[in-house]
């Protein structure tokens, strides 16, 4: 193993659930205004998600007042706090980018029913 695959993985955080393309995630994000710090959450439907070790990324997309918002996190960032997992979606891809141009109950996607 060479010293950046090392430094890498002793970076990668434990602590995040496993989640997948389609379901509904709660983002707990550290926003720094001034010398003041707060936790902003941020959620809705995971889009994408980019595999790695330490440069892994998910992109989450809500929509808020009627317009649609996308971000996209780095999984081990320290900016962080916590993700919660709401719901499992039941989707047949890995990259949701057809839920740009749909509106409404169309958007929506199916809840993974457990057997």
């Amino acid at each position: 193993m060479g010293v950046v695959e090392f430094l890498e993985k002793e970076q990668m955080r434990q602590d995040i659930p496993q989640f997948k393309t389609g379901d509904t995630v709660k983002v707990y994000v550290r926003i720094v205004e001034g010398q003041k710090q707060r936790i902003q959450a941020y959620e809705g439907v995971v889009i994408r998600k980019r595999q790695g070790t330490s440069r892994a990324t998910f992109t989450v997309r809500k929509v808020s007042y009627g317009v649609g918002v996308e971000k996209t996190f780095p999984l081990h960032s320290p900016v962080i706090e916590r993700i919660e997992l709401v719901t499992r979606g039941r989707v047949r891809r890995s990259r949701l980018y057809y839920l740009r141009q749909l509106k409404g109950k169309k958007a929506r996607i199916e809840e993974l029913r457990k057997s």
